[in-house]
């Protein structure tokens, strides 16, 4: 009998690599209610902590705000003062804890109260680890909770890095962001370039800006973070990585001079892709969700430092902690069952691997270098350049879904299917309870009154003088924390210093990519109601609320104007007063309204009452969003003419409905 050949084992490490960090993104209703999912969380095996954060507070108002209405608690916990960060952090020990925020404008505000929460528990600055987003460029392209114009928005964040490098230095103060940009139809490309050109942005800024001295800047490079997005196509999105780590690398070597791998090295954290969740067959979202995950752990030299997972039903509503729980064990299974951990990286050698990681750097190189000749990242959102491009990438991912070119299972093939048990009956998503905005409120009213006013208003005035004079702004910031000033007034403040901005909305020069054919149809269908109408048909798209997620909202302009209706959209944070004001002036025969914050019930019965009381009970009102059926029918019932969710998928489909519901009104009318 032969003996078998041998044959060489894998190599392995000697011992299993530690796991990266095991977060879920959480927060909601009020700051006792996230406490307690937090330490839950932890006691079943979260390693780090995700805050998420209600949109007033995001964009820096208190919660009894007239932009807060409707809005307090629903896509994250409210904070308005030290008092609710403590309560968001009892028995968890910050000095222990490792703790994403995820805030942006905001981001010294909310970095001064995580502060003071750890002093007033006993903890000193060098113990804080965790990292604040801080990336406002980004918020101008996709996610819209920006507050400053772009200047003094870079002088912010340098602020907290020029702060933090030397009071807290296990911190990150700024979080390059390009979830944010994927979720807005970036390709790997543009979501390599953009991010990077930010990370240009944000240290040129530090270089000028000269709170840091020369010899300390190499500690600042490494201070950078990164968080990403991660898409179905998981070798792509592998190779995206790889070529994250590279050209940072590169940059910071040629760019910057920093010669210690250390402070050169790419790290970030992940959360997987939320834009390819579907309603439809919503439990096929849980293979999603693995294989997009593996596309950021398999790669050993381009591993993410941490991890957090959506939850399969977001495309449904707001998930349980159930089914955050879910998405933790899928992590601790991947960590801890498999073998991963124990290999060095297993696609050193690929030939396939390398050739696309450097197709996808050439790529990257050239958008880059575009961004620089015009003048850097912030002249590129200034000029609508970037802002465009995510509008036409997202026009071209939407086109491809409707034409069947980009197959997404469960929603343009494979259709058929029985119904989903997971998503059936009485508590499938968790609601937050209406009651929790009046506690909110009553609450801050109270913590107010008890407060020393005069010391807020001394901790404020310095606040304000160190905004006005250029200087760093953090310590007066930490003042304000503790003397019990709200995120509403330190708001105010540096609005007051720096003025509001309205950042570029990408639609006028953007072009659909709906199907011509049918595109042609419904434009016909336009230009006979026009004719009919005596003038062409008019369509509003709003955004009311604090809701920045204006992807849907641009999509629906763009594909209306394409269409041959005009278009009347004004982009994101309106009032309903604004947008019914609007419908007014402009007569337009159709209101479109964009919710995706959970707001829309209140922020849409106000739109509906006070158009009928300016005489404009006749045009209707259709609604887009992640919308619960419960509420769709309160809607219905409350006079919206159609309520259309992510199932809704076809928008050319979506615009032939339009333009039957105005001519149906418009006869109604006759």
């Amino acid at each position: 009998m032969s003996e078998r050949p041998e044959t060489n084992p894998p190599t392995t490490t000697a011992t299993r690599d530690k796991p990266w960090l095991f977060r879920t993104y959480s927060g909601h209703s009020s700051a006792k209610a996230s406490n307690a999912l937090y330490r839950t969380n932890l006691a079943r095996g979260q390693t780090g902590l995700s805050v998420a954060f209600d949109l007033p507070t995001q964009t820096g108002y208190d919660s009894d705000h007239v932009l807060a209405k409707g809005e307090v608690g629903k896509v994250g916990v409210p904070i308005s003062h030290l008092g609710d960060m403590m309560t968001l952090f009892e028995d968890i020990p910050l000095g222990k804890m490792n703790t994403s925020m995820t805030i942006n404008a905001p981001a010294p505000w909310l970095l001064a109260l995580y502060i003071a929460t750890a002093e007033r528990q006993g903890a000193t600055r060098g113990d804080l680890q965790g990292t604040v987003q801080n990336d406002l460029i980004k918020e101008y392209l996709s996610r819209g909770t920006y507050i400053f114009p772009p200047e003094p928005s870079l002088r912010l964040i340098n602020d907290v890095i020029a702060f933090t490098y030397k009071e807290v230095p296990k911190w990150n103060p700024t979080n390059v962001c390009s979830y944010h940009l994927q979720e807005a139809g970036a390709t790997p490309e543009q979501e390599l370039a953009f991010a990077l050109a930010t990370g240009v942005a944000v240290l040129d800024t530090v270089k000028a800006e000269g709170q840091v001295p020369p010899a300390d800047f190499a500690k600042v490079v490494g201070r950078i973070s990164f968080f990403v997005n991660a898409g179905i196509r998981f070798v792509t999105e592998l190779c995206k990585m790889r070529a994250f780590t590279e050209l940072w690398d590169e940059i910071c070597r040629e760019r910057y001079g920093v010669e210690e791998e250390k402070y050169r090295r790419f790290r970030y954290g992940v959360q997987v892709n939320s834009l390819g969740l579907t309603e439809q067959q919503p439990e096929n979202n849980v293979y999603r969700i693995l294989l997009e995950m593996l596309s950021v752990v398999l790669s050993k030299n381009a591993r993410a430092r941490a991890v957090q997972l959506p939850a399969w039903n977001e495309a449904l509503g707001l998930p349980r902690p159930w089914d955050q729980q879910w998405s933790l064990r899928l992590q601790q299974i991947v960590a801890y069952e498999t073998d991963l951990l124990e290999f060095p990286d297993i696609f050193d050698g690929s030939v396939a691997i390398t050739d696309k990681v450097e197709t996808l750097k050439d790529s990257a190189r050239a958008e880059l270098a575009r961004i620089d000749d015009m003048g850097g990242a912030v002249a590129a959102v200034e000029s609508g350049y970037m802002k465009q491009k995510l509008v036409e990438s997202n026009a071209k991912r939407i086109g491809g879904i409707e034409s069947g070119e980009q197959v997404v299972v469960g929603v343009n093939r494979f259709t058929e299917g029985a119904a989903s048990p997971l998503a059936a009956g009485e508590g499938a998503i968790m609601t937050v309870d209406p009651a929790a905005e009046r506690e909110q409120i009553d609450s801050l009213v109270a913590w107010r009154e008890a407060r020393d006013s005069a010391k807020v208003r001394e901790s404020l005035e310095t606040l304000r003088r160190a905004a006005t004079e250029g200087s760093n702004i953090m310590e007066p910031t930490i003042a304000c924390a503790h003397a019990g000033a709200t995120t509403g007034e330190w708001g105010q403040i540096l609005r007051e210093v720096f003025g509001e901005y309205r950042a570029p909305t990408g639609v006028g020069r953007s072009v659909s990519t709906g199907a011509p054919g049918r595109l042609g149809a419904v434009r016909a269908k336009v230009d006979a109601l026009s004719a009919t109408l005596g003038r062409r048909v008019k369509m509003l798209v709003g955004k009311p609320g604090l809701d920045g997620h204006s992807n849907g909202a641009e999509q629906i302009a763009v594909r209306a104007r394409d269409s041959g209706m005009e278009v009347v959209y004004e982009g994101i944070r309106l009032t309903p007063a604004q947008i019914v004001n609007a419908a007014l002036e402009e007569s337009v025969h159709v209101v479109g309204l964009s919710i995706l914050s959970g707001s829309h019930v209140p922020l849409v019965t106000e739109v509906l009452e006070r158009m009928r009381s300016e005489g404009l009970g006749d045009v209707p009102v259709v609604v887009g969003g992640i919308i619960p059926p419960e509420d769709e029918k309160t809607l219905l019932a409350a006079g919206v003419a159609r309520v259309y969710t992510p199932k809704d998928y076809d928008i050319t489909t979506i615009m032939d409905d339009i333009v039957d519901i105005v001519a149906a009104g418009a006869q109604k009318a006759a």
